[in-house]
């Protein structure tokens, strides 16, 4: 197993630039910031991004937590890579993870961020943490949703591309922009009005369903162990349209706009159509036309 290191220090755009490293050295696995990361999933560890303060944060980072730690080194062995890609402010950090997770020492290849960014690209990294305190994970947004529900996340999407017998293969990859709990100021909370509030506004605000449902009804909103929310509407649709795909563009509709607008991880949206409401439709097309056979 080879270990190769990104290094540089914080807010220079490592975590941004992890995924194109990874891609260019063909690490199948990436660690940064507590998290061991492969292609589109987060196999195991926690987020430094989530911690309650800077301190909690570092500790996070450096896989000090036991628990951490062994679940993390499980996840490595049962994969048996060939080689990984770890993410750290210095040499000296990324050591201290190899330490602490027990992986082959010397670093193959230390990688410095200067290497991969341009003096630019550097700037403007810095210029962004520091204005915005915005974070990269190297995982798509519905894995970190996932992983840390709750999370105000934004997405990116990473350019990749391999030559392959003289084809060059290229292909989008997503990943997560948060900003860490540590860096907030206060208490963020959600009221239920609020997000029924939403919940209505999603019903009313697209065009389709304006037509074809009256009104979303009871809402109720069910809270989770791990952040999440389950919200059970019983609306009133309109006569004449296929209730099945009126429901299922009603559930992805709040989805994303609950998603969007609160940072929740919305696991379920369950319809229970109330009843059908026949206000639009005339008298006269509810008339039986005479019979006109022998």
């Amino acid at each position: 197993m080879d270990i190769y290191a990104l290094v540089g220090p914080s807010g220079t755009g490592k975590s941004h630039r992890a995924l194109q490293v990874a891609h260019k050295y063909e690490a199948e696995l990436i660690i940064d910031d507590g998290l061991l990361i492969k292609g589109d999933r987060i196999l195991a560890g926690l987020s430094a991004k989530r911690q309650a303060t800077r301190l909690a944060a570092i500790r996070i980072s450096l896989f000090l937590d036991p628990q951490q730690a062994h679940q993390v080194k499980l996840a490595i062995q049962s994969l048996n890579p060939q080689r990984i890609l770890i993410l750290g402010t210095s040499v000296g950090m990324v050591e201290k993870i190899i330490e602490q997770l027990t992986l082959p020492s010397p670093i193959k290849k230390i990688i410095n961020i200067e290497d991969e960014a341009s003096l630019k690209e550097i700037r403007k990294a810095r210029q962004v943490r520091n204005l915005f305190s915005k974070h990269v994970i190297p995982a798509p947004v519905v894995e970190v949703k996932k992983a840390f529900p709750g999370t105000i996340i934004d997405p990116i999407k990473v350019f990749l591309q391999r030559k392959i017998e003289k084809q060059v293969k290229q292909k989008w990859q997503e990943q997560a922009v948060v900003r860490p709990t540590f860096t907030f100021y206060g208490k963020l909370t959600v009221e239920r009005y609020a997000l029924e509030d939403i919940i209505r506004y999603a019903a009313k605000e697209l065009k389709e369903l304006q037509e074809k449902v009256k009104g979303v009804g009871k809402i109720n909103i069910l809270n989770h162990d791990d952040g999440s929310i389950t919200i059970e509407l019983f609306p009133t649709l309109f006569y004449g349209h296929n209730l099945t795909e009126v429901s299922r563009t009603l559930q992805q509709e709040i989805i994303n706009r609950v998603e969007e607008m609160t940072g929740l991880l919305v696991k379920a949206v369950n319809i229970h159509v109330k009843e059908i409401s026949f206000e639009h439709i005339r008298k006269e097309d509810f008339t039986v036309p005479p019979y006109t056979g022998s």
